[in-house]
């Protein structure tokens, strides 16, 4: 497998000096994150075209996912795989843009929630046809290109 006609994809390369072999695990988790860095690219460079980036669009439809479209800072993480601090940064944005609104939560003043707002909302669902386009296409297509922005 090449990304271009003369450069061989890393997922290709040997690992084990002694014998020259990659092992089946190693081949299948290359591809994996190849995989990954293939999605993560098309998807920031698609949604760009609605403001967001993969992440901001993430937080957004678990948020729209939820009956009461708001979670706790901490849930969303899980959810987003996305560090605490990453996390943060990301809210931060989508704040400023005016797609969520931070708060204290009630039941727990060290915990704060995210709330999607009627702008967020609608930007998730003007992005969401876009994003699932862009799956259909690269998920299981062959990983025969780069992704650049």
């Amino acid at each position: 497998m090449q990304l271009h006609d003369n450069v061989p994809i890393m997922t290709d390369t040997k690992v084990s000096a002694g014998t020259g072999e990659t092992s089946a695990d190693v081949r299948e988790w290359r591809q994996l994150l190849a995989r990954h860095a293939d999605l993560t690219c098309a998807l920031d460079r698609e949604l760009q075209n609605h403001g967001l980036g993969m992440s901001e669009y993430e937080v957004l439809e678990r948020l729209a996912e939820l009956p009461e479209q708001y979670a706790k800072v901490q849930t969303i993480a899980k959810s987003v795989h996305l560090s605490q601090s990453a996390l943060s940064r990301v809210i931060g944005r989508l704040e400023t843009a005016g797609l969520v609104e931070r708060k204290m939560c009630p039941e727990d003043r060290r915990a704060v929630t995210v709330w999607l707002t009627d702008a967020g909302l609608a930007r998730q669902a003007e992005a969401l046809p876009t994003q699932r386009r862009v799956l259909g296409e690269r998920l299981h297509a062959p990983l025969t290109k780069t992704c650049e922005l």
